[in-house]
């Protein structure tokens, strides 16, 4: 059965998992968004996302280009969890799983250091 929680305490969870992060990593976040919705319309199970240009990726030429964009998918962790507190862990694992990917991380590197 899912966790059932208003929009804006999932949203505030959302800003917890971001406190998490620490303080050298969130002040080289760049250009970069995090927004919560509820399903990805593509493919209704995924749990985050990041659209961007990695860091990495950025070079000289970067200017002028929208905020990349982490998206947080609220229905599909509700509903793979089984109390809030899971809630709370599998928000901290999406962001950060996302964040990673700003920071250039592929996801084979996140599975193998236990963040996929």
């Amino acid at each position: 059965m899912p966790v059932e929680m208003t929009r804006t305490r999932f949203d505030e969870l959302v800003g917890d998992a971001l406190d998490l992060l620490p303080e050298e990593f969130a002040a080289a976040m760049n250009n970069v968004v995090v927004l919560v919705e509820d399903r990805h319309p593509d493919d209704p199970g995924l749990l985050g996302l990041y659209e961007g240009i990695a860091l990495t990726e950025r070079d000289s030429t970067y200017a002028g280009v929208l905020p990349d964009r982490i998206t947080v998918y609220r229905a599909p962790l509700l509903e793979m969890c089984g109390s809030e507190d899971e809630v709370v862990d599998e928000i901290a694992v999406t962001v950060l799983h996302e964040i990673a990917h700003h920071f250039g991380i592929d996801d084979e590197k996140l599975h193998r250091l236990g963040w996929g």
